[in-house]
């Protein structure tokens, strides 16, 4: 069996400018942020980024937006990078809101093949373009699209060489949504070892989902 570990370099030839990228992480617990830097390094332009928040100026995701490598981001908040709020009111970064509930069963949705998921309109508190009202179970509703990605960059505790993953605690987050939703997935992890050393009922993304393994601390990182 082949490895799927590459270095920080090879796995970030696959983003390119305009390239729709997803990602796991809550503010920096469970954030991929060597790939970050390698991705921040590589120069790429125009990125529409899809996580769960900002990041802040200087750390993690929110590096990206701070040099003005995305032009769109789809997201639940922006409140802890004030660079992202200002470039929104510029007009410079596209910024697309939604509630973290629907946000995480988007992606999931996107994971498994659902093209969109039912919401409450009230909920949502706005009507999306393209998304018509409609009666169901007493309710107003209205169909969502599902969110997915050309490339999803991940976090993990440890892999294997085949690339099933196990995650540490509250680290694990949304970042075996991730790795379901994207075209290509890449996981940065702490450790990686032989196949068939991971204990089974640990493991919680199976390397089926995971194309690619970088090392934490390898690469240009």
């Amino acid at each position: 069996m082949l490895s799927k570990l590459v270095t920080h370099e090879q796995a970030v030839e696959h983003v390119l400018d305009g390239t729709r990228l997803m990602y796991g992480g809550f503010g920096t617990i469970g954030s991929p942020a060597h790939l970050i830097d390698a991705i921040l390094h590589k120069g790429v332009q125009s990125l529409t980024l899809i996580g769960i928040d900002a990041g802040y100026p200087e750390i993690g995701i929110g590096k990206l937006i701070s040099y003005g490598r995305v032009r769109r981001l789809i997201t639940t908040h922006i409140g802890s990078n004030p660079e992202a709020g200002q470039q929104m009111m510029d007009g410079m970064l596209e910024v697309t809101f939604c509630p973290q509930g629907i946000f995480a069963e988007k992606i999931r949705a996107g994971g498994v093949g659902i093209p969109g998921i039912v919401v409450d309109a009230h909920v949502r508190g706005e009507r999306m373009e393209g998304a018509d009202p409609f009666a169901f179970a007493g309710r107003t509703c209205q169909i969502e699209a599902a969110l997915t990605a050309e490339v999803g960059i991940i976090y993990a505790k440890q892999a294997d060489t085949y690339g099933n993953l196990i995650y540490d605690k509250a680290a694990r987050n949304l970042n075996p949504l991730v790795a379901m939703a994207a075209d290509i997935t890449i996981a940065e992890v702490e450790e990686i070892v032989p196949a068939g050393e991971l204990d089974p009922d640990k493991i919680v993304t199976p390397g089926i989902f995971v194309d690619y393994i970088v090392v934490r601390g390898g690469g240009n990182s």
